[in-house]
């Protein structure tokens, strides 16, 4: 009792600090903040330049003014990658949608990187091979962009469990996990700026939380599997794993083979979301109705869908196609679902 006392202490104090972080409050004063952050940089950077700032300081100044726009995209995915930590309590699929977003920023803050390298005067002839870098993480960033509209656009709205019991567990387990890995990300962000203000080696901030959050996505996966153990849910979630791995990969990898690894995981969820949907539609053969035989509360019913309506009430249920051949699926009382007239 004791100690599922202090674990739902831990869970308010986790909804208390994603309230304050997604408040409207809050957001103003990050873009404030990261504004300020910008012109610092650019004066910063115009001190050093006149020989206004003095040793050993001038040592972690750049030189161009071009990185003062670095600067602010990388601030811009410091928050991104903490509001992307508060979204794993929500859903799986709304974390993998902000993995593509932070993505695409990634890609956008290389492109201005990449912009750094470049000389006045700009010769074309000369700097070649950062133009069509510069040109591909645009390529690359717009490309995750579409991607992202079309996976929120296709993903499916709803809970594999059924039962509201057992969904209250599996949130509070989401939000212990949040909540740890907020305290690493935020101590990986105090080391990383000590190695880099005593040494002036970038340590890879990013690649490194994208390593943590495979580890974080295949425990979330493992904690999804005690609730949800139905194929098409663990098969899901896994692959979503898989795409979360190669975005690590895109931000190891050379130009420009990571934008073309980023590219391939944005497609590869896309297909695997598309073929989830179609599963859904198909006869399970008795496949989910095995495991509901062992699990009958956190069993999914495939062919109908409950949504929200976007005022919050409840709408009526969606039945879908049914599939010639298909096990018929009870209603909400034992009714058997007709299946539609083609």
């Amino acid at each position: 009792m004791a100690a599922s006392g202090f674990l739902l202490s831990l869970t308010r104090v986790y909804d208390h600090l994603e309230e304050w972080w997604e408040s409207r409050a809050t957001m103003q004063r990050v873009a404030s903040l990261t504004l300020i952050i910008y012109f610092l940089g650019l004066l910063s950077i115009e001190a050093k330049r006149v020989g206004l700032v003095p040793e050993p300081f001038a040592a972690l100044v750049p030189d161009k003014h071009i990185w003062a726009i670095h600067l602010a995209f990388t601030v811009i995915l410091i928050v991104e990658l903490a509001s992307l930590i508060f979204s794993i309590s929500s859903s799986f699929s709304r974390s993998v949608g902000k993995q593509f977003e932070i993505l695409a920023l990634i890609l956008l803050r290389n492109a201005f990187k990449e912009l750094g390298h470049l000389e006045e005067p700009i010769v074309v002839a000369r700097h070649w091979e950062f133009i069509v870098n510069i040109g591909a993480y645009a390529l690359g960033a717009l490309f995750i962009f579409i991607a992202l509209r079309i996976f929120l656009h296709i993903s499916p709205h709803g809970h594999f469990i059924a039962d509201a019991h057992l969904r209250a567990h599996y949130a509070v387990s989401k939000k212990l996990l949040a909540l740890f890995l907020l305290c690493v990300y935020v101590g990986l962000g105090i080391r990383d700026v000590w190695v880099y203000t005593q040494t002036g080696i970038d340590p890879n901030f990013f690649g490194t939380v994208y390593t943590v959050l495979i580890f974080a996505d295949i425990a979330l996966v493992l904690i999804a599997q005690r609730y949800m153990p139905c194929f098409h849910a663990v098969f899901r979630n896994s692959g979503y794993v898989i795409a979360t791995l190669l975005m690590r990969l895109s931000l190891s990898a050379a130009a420009p083979y990571d934008t073309c690894i980023a590219c391939f995981a944005g497609i590869y969820v896309l297909i695997l979301v598309w073929g989830m949907n179609n599963f859904e539609k198909l006869p399970d053969h008795g496949l989910t109705s095995t495991l509901a035989d062992k699990n009958p509360k956190s069993m999914t019913r495939p062919l109908i869908h409950r949504q929200s309506s976007p005022a919050g009430g409840r709408v009526p249920l969606r039945r879908t196609r049914a599939v010639r051949g298909s096990v018929p699926v009870s209603g909400r009382r034992g009714r058997q679902l007709p299946a539609r007239k083609r």
